[in-house]
C-alpha cells in the first residue's frame, strides 16, 4: 500500500513540509499514492497546545484517519510519502503488530524520542519513537496498533540529541553509532533474529553538504552514497515491509536530483 499523508503539523508551524511532500508525489508520480486528508482543524499559528503537544486536535484528528485506512485495507506493505516525522507512531505500529520480528531503522539526524514534557519545542515530531515505546502521551496511546521495545529501534546519522533522549537511548541499550556501518547494522540485525524491517528516513540525516532542502540542516550527516550502501545492505538481507521518505521542504522537482536513488530504492 503506497500512501501519500503530508502531515506538517507536527512540527508545529512547519507548513513547507507539506509543500515538499508534494514535490516528492510529483516527482514519482501521484498514480498509485492513496491520498490522507488533512485536519481542518486550525493549527500552526492558530493551534492550540494539549498534554504538551503543539496542534494536538489536528493531529490526533487525521493519525486517526490514517489508522482508520490502514484498518481497513490491511495491506502487507506501507510506503509512504510525508510528511513530519510523528506521522510514523501508525505505519510502524501496525507493521510491528503484523511481523513479531520487526526491526526499525530511523535515518535521521534527531533521536525523536522525546516525551511531551521533556520536549522544549512541543512539537509532537520530536515523539514518534517515545510514543511507539509506549512512553508518550497516554491520550495517543488509541492510535496505536501495538509498541515497540528498544531492542527494535536502530538509529542511522543520528547527532542532533536532547539530554533527556540521551538518557533514554543510554537506559535502553538503543543501536545509535556515531557515523552509518552497513555491514555492522546487518550483522547487529541478525544478531537480534530480525526478518523484517521498516526504513523511516528524515532527509535531515544526509549531510548538507550534499542535501539541504531539508526541515533542518545538521552539519556532519550520512553522505548520499553511504545511505544509499546502507539501504541496499537492507534490501539483500532482509524483507522491507515499510518505509517513508519525510521532512524534504523543497518545492522545485529538479531539487530533487541528489536523492533520486534514495527515493528509488525506498519507494519504487
Amino acid at each position: 500500500m503506497k500512501l501519500y499523508f503530508p502531515q506538517w503539523q507536527g512540527a508545529g508551524t512547519g507548513e513547507d513540509i507539506q509543500a515538499g511532500a508534494e514535490a516528492l508525489l510529483q516527482y514519482l508520480g501521484a498514480s498509485g499514492f492513496e491520498r490522507v486528508e488533512l485536519s481542518k482543524i486550525p493549527a500552526g499559528e492558530a493551534g492550540k497546545k494539549r498534554h504538551c503537544i503543539n496542534n494536538y486536535e489536528a493531529l490526533h484528528e487525521q493519525l486517526l484517519r490514517l489508522k482508520t485506512k490502514i484498518s481497513e485495507e490491511q495491506p502487507a506493505t506501507l510506503q509512504t510519502i510525508g510528511g513530519d516525522c510523528g506521522l510514523e507512531i501508525v505505519p510502524v505500529s501496525y507493521l510491528n503488530n503484523r511481523y513479531s520480528r520487526l526491526g526499525v531503522v530511523w535515518f535521521d539526524a534527531h533521536a525523536d524520542i522525546n516525551r511531551p514534557c521533556d520536549s522544549a519545542s512541543c512539537n509532537f515530531h520530536g515523539m514518534p519513537l517515545r510514543t511507539l515505546l509506549g512512553e508518550g502521551e497516554p491520550d495517543m496511546d488509541s492510535l496505536l496498533f501495538s509498541t515497540l521495545t528498544p531492542r527494535q529501534i536502530h538509529y542511522v546519522g543520528l547527532r542532533d540529541v536532547d539530554p533527556a533522549e540521551q538518557q533514554r537511548i543510554a537506559e535502553g541499550q538503543i543501536y545509535a553509532p556515531t557515523r552509518p556501518d552497513a555491514e555492522a547494522l546487518v550483522q547487529t540485525l541478525h544478531r537480534k533474529n530480525i526478518e523484517e524491517v521498516y526504513i523511516h528516513f528524515d532527509f535531515d540525516c544526509l549531510d548538507p553538504l550534499d542535501y539541504d532542502k531539508t526541515y533542518y540542516q545538521v552539519p556532519r550527516g550520512v553522505r548520499v552514497n553511504e545511505a544509499e550502501t546502507c539501504i541496499k545492505a537492507l534490501q539483500s538481507n532482509f524483507r522491507i515491509v515499510g518505509t517513508s521518505v519525510l521532512e524534504s521542504v523543497t518545492t522545485k522537482v529538479e531539487e530533487l536530483g541528489p536523492i533520486k536513488n534514495i527515493l528509488k530504492l525506498l519507494m519504487e
